[in-house]
């Protein structure tokens, strides 16, 4: 049993690395396109381009401001919720424990951007024509799906074990 656990635990750990080192190299490639050329502004084609900029708020560019106090702020916010995260990926099973693993991977890469920046690269640029979605990056791919499946798993999964309860 005790060695069922442990083979899971780290069968979750390498998925989180795994996450993490995807868009810690997603990152790290764009950042020296970027020193070599001095910019990054790369057409992949007709929807999607890499261009960077640097991100002081939180998803999406919110909560983006100059002072520090308030940068740190939302590092601290965003520190708290990656420990809550990971309470809660220690409680949790099945599809919601990889949900939050998706989570929790792509947020210890952005975790890991704001303290050593002190700022995010983004550089996914997806548009259709002149219409531009948010720039962001790998990690914020993952997040997203996670939080996409959290809320699957609250509205179906749950949902139907609270309705079988009755």
């Amino acid at each position: 049993m005790l060695k069922e656990n442990l083979k899971k635990i780290l069968i979750n750990i390498a998925i989180v690395l795994l996450i993490f080192l995807t868009d810690r190299i997603s990152k790290i490639y764009i950042l020296k396109v970027a020193e070599l050329e001095n910019t990054v502004d790369i057409y992949i084609n007709s929807y999607l381009n890499f261009y960077l900029i640097w991100n002081k708020g939180i998803a999406f560019g919110l909560l983006s401001y100059n002072e520090n106090y308030i940068y740190n702020m939302v590092t601290l916010a965003i520190t708290i919720i990656v420990i809550a995260i990971l309470i809660m990926l220690i409680k949790a099973e099945g599809f919601r424990k990889y949900s939050l693993i998706l989570v929790l991977g792509g947020s210890l890469g952005n975790l890991f951007d704001r303290i050593y920046y002190s700022a995010v690269p983004d550089f996914i640029d997806f548009h259709i024509n002149n219409f531009h979605w948010f720039v962001f990056n790998v990690a914020d791919i993952f997040i997203t799906l996670g939080i996409i499946c959290l809320i699957f798993d609250e509205i179906f999964v749950n949902n139907n074990k609270n309705e079988n309860l009755v």
